[in-house]
């Protein structure tokens, strides 16, 4: 895992740049560029991709979540755990 990928992909995300945010993020497989994968497909829509992703992150509970929300969660964890 590269958490400056993985933060990137959020940031883009976050900016509605899906192509390029999913583009970065399947190049990894951990358990929190699964959830950045989840909340991807959750955004494009297609909520069964991305339950398929939840369940590789471990991460169903947030399944309902905003996706918007639960980006700048993933953030905060990823900026937290660098230090």
């Amino acid at each position: 895992m590269n958490k400056n990928d993985l933060l990137k992909a959020v940031e883009l995300a976050l900016a509605q740049k899906w192509d390029e945010a999913h583009h970065l993020v399947q190049k990894y497989e951990d358990e929190t560029a699964s959830w950045i994968h989840a909340v991807l497909h959750k955004i494009e829509g297609d909520m069964d991709n991305s339950r398929y992703w939840y369940r590789r992150a471990e991460k169903m509970q947030h399944e309902k979540d905003r996706a918007e929300q639960e980006l700048k969660t993933i953030q905060v964890l990823l900026i937290s755990s660098e230090n």
